[in-house]
């Protein structure tokens, strides 16, 4: 059973990202990660009923995805899983997104999508977030990648949510074998990844082998430090040692070993020549501080956001949205009135920041 005040402390920024309204009064209800009135799955799910009775479908997926959190361990999470995929898919009837399956090594993996064509093939971008978080969270963003120019797919690590994969060290070929299920629909030879936390690991890691990946736009994505740093392995929240070991399907206590292998080396990234911008949070208690340097040592083409947060920088997500966007069109060379508005907005969202004191 889930810790739940662990699982309220790092819910807060899954939470203001899918800009959940009254979040905080959700979490005052729960006492419990059990069954029945008070319980962490009944409460998500009981606000998600509320607002599906209202025809407020995507808030209520959004709320269903919360109850799941932090996966999938039992029936309860379970259903409220496919409630949350439910709902989403009843949001998007006559939207601009649409489900897709591919096979991708031995398995069939779910995605969302807008802009894939056989006849208009656009680049492509990958939007993934880590290892406790869904595709249908970043879905409903997909249009607007769209309407920059280009076709967009969001997935899932392997092992979290509906993706049968298990993680591992050889995870990053998931990325090349979504890119070769989408040929002729997509230019993926022009390929980019917005992949948060433990998926920009993997877009990193597929990129040293794969050069379809033309750039890399991440937020707290382990590198190295974090599989082989067995002191900070320590002091790991429970919750982020747990969904590693679901994702792996292994024990807790051997997962960290079982994922050493993943640790990029200094001659892989040396040998990256791509664009990869990183938005770095100072008081990171998942990612090891030496992971960034490493990046910073090593990455031909890297540009680093810093800010005086914790892991997902949960109060600069504003900011951190506009300089993604801002991030993939500077990396595409695309120079237009929508490139000039996105940065002149995340440079005054900047400003007042600092001059509210928060880095």
């Amino acid at each position: 059973m889930n810790d739940v005040e662990e699982l309220k402390s790092y819910v807060g920024v899954h939470a203001r990202g899918q800009r959940i309204a009254r979040y905080q009064e959700v979490l005052d209800r729960i006492r419990t990660d059990g069954s029945g009135p008070g319980s962490w799955v009944h409460e998500w799910v009981a606000a998600g009923q509320q607002l599906e009775r209202r025809g407020r479908h995507l808030e209520a997926s959004r709320h269903y995805l919360m109850a799941r959190f932090p996966f999938v361990d039992g029936p309860d999470r379970k259903d409220a899983l496919d409630r949350a995929a439910a709902s989403f898919e009843r949001w998007s009837a006559g939207r601009e997104v649409s489900r897709l399956e591919v096979d991708v090594d031995g398995g069939r993996v779910g995605l969302w999508q807008s802009g894939l064509s056989p006849v208009d093939r656009r680049p492509l971008l990958l939007v993934m977030g880590g290892i406790v978080t869904v595709k249908e969270q970043w879905a409903p963003v997909l249009p607007v990648f769209r309407r920059m120019g280009m076709a967009a797919v969001a997935l899932e690590m392997p092992g979290t949510g509906e993706n049968p994969l298990r993680y591992g060290p050889e995870s990053w070929r998931m990325l090349s074998g979504v890119l070769d299920a989408l040929q002729g629909r997509a230019d993926v030879a022009n390929t980019y990844a917005l992949t948060l936390s433990f998926s920009g690991h993997l877009a990193l890691r597929c990129a040293v082998d794969d050069p379809r990946i033309r750039g890399v736009v991440t937020a707290g994505a382990p590198v190295a430090d974090f599989f082989t740093d067995r002191a900070w392995q320590r002091a790991l929240p429970r919750v982020t040692v747990d969904a590693l070991a679901h994702m792996a399907a292994t024990d807790p206590g051997e997962v960290l070993d079982s994922l050493a292998g993943c640790a990029l080396t200094d001659a892989q990234l040396s040998g990256l020549d791509i664009p990869v911008r990183y938005i770095s949070s100072l008081r990171d208690e998942i990612i090891p501080p030496g992971d960034v340097a490493r990046l910073r040592a090593h990455l031909r083409d890297l540009e680093v956001v810093e800010y005086d947060d914790v892991h997902g920088a949960p109060d600069h997500a504003v900011e951190n949205q506009l300089w993604c966007a801002r991030s993939l069109l500077r990396m595409r060379g695309v120079r237009s009135l929508r490139g000039a508005v996105i940065g002149g907005l995340w440079r005054a969202r900047r400003s007042r920041a600092r001059l509210a004191g928060r880095r």
